[in-house]
């Protein structure tokens, strides 16, 4: 590897984390402007990214423990944003579904980062918009086996 392309990977992850930290600051802030927990927020953009799953399942992706995800849910339902349904296929199993209609007020929250993420992406061409999509795709794959690995490192 060359000396440049390792400058040019460290100064990568420097600015990925800072972008991380930013994204954590924006949520909150968001959350915030929302009257809802920071936790909240997020787990209801969680659920309306993976649709219908139950508290078990809920509690592998958020990390969080199963009674703090039955108050969380408690919290999201009495919100309007959640509704606890039984699975069809299972009667015994409860599902957390997502409000449609929630998510989308959730959504209009967001429009103008939106509208300053559209405005950015028209300074780049097609092939490079689909280079930064690719890498936010394979970013997102590194991030979710790394929360993986920490879930079942934390339940050991």
């Amino acid at each position: 590897m060359s000396i440049n392309k390792d400058v040019l990977l460290k100064r990568l992850i420097e600015e990925l984390h800072k972008y991380g930290m930013r994204t954590s600051i924006f949520q909150q802030n968001m959350a915030q402007k929302m009257g809802v927990v920071h936790t909240d927020l997020k787990t209801a953009n969680i659920l309306n990214e993976t649709g219908p799953i139950t508290a078990g399942e809920l509690s592998k992706i958020t990390g969080l423990s199963t009674g703090s995800v039955t108050a969380l849910v408690d919290r999201l339902e009495k919100a309007g944003y959640v509704s606890r349904e039984r699975d069809e296929s299972d009667r015994r199993r409860v599902m957390i579904v997502p409000m449609p209609e929630r998510h989308k007020q959730i959504m209009n929250h967001y429009n103008s980062l939106g509208m300053k993420i559209k405005q950015l992406g028209n300074h780049y061409g097609d092939d490079e918009l689909k280079l930064i999509l690719k890498f936010l795709s394979d970013i997102t794959d590194v991030l979710d086996q790394e929360n993986e690995a920490l879930t079942k490192e934390r339940d050991l």
